[in-house]
């Protein structure tokens, strides 16, 4: 249902959107209504799938319930080595470390798009309308950025690069491996580039969400993606790569410890990777010819897309542990849907919603079942590991500079780790690579601390909060 969702504006089959064509209007457009209509569009898509996910819940649970748990959001919690409940309070101690950070780019954010929007469209003090932040569901705030722009030209546009240089959707992948080949690490397979869907084929529906693949648990590494020619999928690419580069590091572990120290560490080996995209390895692959001047930029990009995930990457799983314990039940659905966007997030829908509607199920990972507390640790401990590494590197200057490209001593921790897979519990295979056995968000400011200073300053005369 999800993979063949169409918008159809004027309700004929002949105009219809794809969920491609409207996130290209939300990354796009800077014009209100349009944007509600794709925002709204979307969300249509959704709706049949209510009935359904309420069956899927209590079959779910089930399920959870033959295996001894009391639900499934129980089951999920287990990944983590300690109780669930002891778990949820570790989740809101991460979230209290960064979110003073979120709130100050939250309340700048809305300080500019008032500017854009007039203040009757985006009120002082009250959540930001969901439609205008640039991504379907406000997961980031990237495409927005030329509203958001510390300085007014970038010195640092990765998608004009990449154009520039006529690098194709190949060319991507090649430069990612690139990297973790410069670390250390062995070259993919032949079968890789045999096998993988890079491109969006003409002849069929596919679901474009990235994602990455291990068919055989040895070699038969592939990944799964439309990639375009942008920052955005450039950085996608390798974080896919980073899941294929830890699989093959921990094939020769069991099956039953074939996997990551947890699932947040999967997401987090490629962004990890991904954060060493700097000026600094633009110049040394020869993509740039010389360093740009220092700006905040880049590192307002970079929060863009991180800092404004971290509530959402929350709150996805709140919303679903509350929904299979039966602290929620489906009549609520929708309403506890933006009860948790409004508290974490600081917004709300552009038109009133209503338990007709089921905006969850908008979002793939709802649809297809996929857990999702994965992506807020996976952000939280990209910045711890990126912290550990620049330090086995012998990087000086800000930690947003350093890049750990061709360092073959980085590399070698980097594989360490994950050639542990599952084999040991999670605070040993973080101990291996950082030396703390706690995940810790400090290292999420100091990276971001001459952003949140200037943030600071910007919103000294504002109404923050909501």
């Amino acid at each position: 249902m999800y993979g063949k969702g169409k918008f159809c504006p004027q309700g004929q089959s002949g105009d219809c959107l794809t969920l491609g064509d409207l996130s290209k209007i939300l990354a796009s457009s800077r014009d209100y209504d349009e944007l509600k209509q794709a925002w709204v569009g979307w969300r249509t898509t959704s709706k049949p799938m209510r009935e359904k996910f309420v069956r899927f819940v209590e079959l779910a649970n089930e399920g959870a319930g033959e295996f001894g748990f009391r639900d499934l959001g129980d089951l999920w919690k287990t990944r983590y080595d300690m109780p669930p409940d002891e778990f949820e309070k570790e989740l809101n101690r991460l979230w209290e470390q960064v979110r003073p950070l979120y709130e100050q780019l939250h309340c700048y954010t809305r300080t500019q798009l008032a500017k854009k929007y007039g203040s009757d469209k985006v009120p002082t003090g009250k959540p930001i309308p969901a439609h205008l932040l640039g991504n379907m569901w406000s997961q980031d705030f990237a495409n927005i950025f030329d509203l958001l722009a510390p300085e007014e030209k970038s010195a640092f546009d990765v998608t004009g690069i990449l154009r520039e240089k006529k690098i194709d959707e190949r060319g991507v992948v090649r430069q990612a491996e690139a990297f973790f080949v410069s670390l250390g690490l062995d070259p993919l397979p032949d079968t890789f580039w045999e096998r993988s869907m890079f491109t969006k084929p003409r002849d069929r529906e596919v679901v474009c969400h990235a994602s990455a693949w291990d068919i055989d648990w040895l070699d038969d590494l592939r990944i799964k993606m439309c990639i375009e020619i942008n920052a955005e999928d450039f950085t996608t690419v390798h974080h896919e790569l980073g899941h294929n580069y830890y699989q093959r590091a921990y094939k020769h572990q069991s099956a039953l410890f074939a996997d990551s120290a947890n699932d947040g560490f999967h997401e987090a080996l490629g962004d990890t990777i991904a954060l060493s995209v700097t000026p600094a390895y633009f110049v040394k692959i020869g993509y740039l010819d010389k360093l740009p001047a220092d700006s905040l930029n880049p590192l307002m990009q970079r929060a863009l897309d991180k800092i404004a995930f971290l509530p959402f990457g929350l709150l996805v799983d709140q919303w679903r542990f509350d929904v299979f314990s039966g602290r929620v039940t489906p009549d609520q659905y929708n309403a506890h849907w933006w009860k948790l966007r409004t508290k974490y997030q600081g917004v709300a829908p552009p038109i009133a919603r209503s338990e007709k509607d089921f905006d969850p199920g908008a979002k793939y990972h709802v649809a297809a079942n996929v857990p999702y507390t994965r992506y807020f640790l996976a952000t939280i401990l990209q910045f711890q590991l990126h912290r550990a590494l620049c330090e086995v590197a012998g990087h000086e200057g800000p930690l947003h500079t350093c890049s750990i490209y061709n360092n073959k001593e980085a590399g070698k921790r980097l594989n360490d780790m994950m050639e542990m897979g599952l084999s040991k519990p999670w605070p040993d295979a973080l101990e291996a690579l950082t030396g703390q056995r706690q995940m810790d968000a400090t290292a999420i400011i100091d990276y971001f601390q001459p952003l949140l200073d200037w943030l600071k300053e910007q919103n000294k005369d504002a109404v923050c909060g909501w």
